[in-house]
């Protein structure tokens, strides 16, 4: 499952959103289509399903969705903000993070 990672915050709508790396302070901004496949790709529990409901969203053909989305995913999993979860629970420092 994608996720986003502990330490990254985010701030979604429809017109776009920001996400905050709380370890440097830095914000990264994101277009529009670049929130929705985020608020998508957290939503489902793989990313096809993401590229379904962006291809869906947009009308676009599912190549096209499945580009968009992976640009997306990719581009922030190669910032450290988000990536692949393994299925196995996740010890948080306060618990088991039932909140997640």
């Amino acid at each position: 499952m994608w996720r986003l990672r502990d330490h990254a915050h985010a701030a979604l709508t429809a017109e776009g959103g920001a996400i905050l790396d709380e370890r440097t302070g830095r914000w990264t901004y994101l277009s529009p289509t670049a929130a929705t496949a985020v608020m998508f790709l957290c939503a489902c529990t793989g990313r096809e399903g993401a590229v379904g409901q962006y291809a869906a969203r947009y009308g676009l053909p599912a190549g096209r969705a499945a580009a968009d989305v992976a640009a997306v995913a990719d581009a922030l999993s190669t910032a450290g903000l988000a990536g692949e979860e393994s299925a196995a629970p996740r010890r948080h420092r306060f618990g088991w993070g039932w909140w997640r």
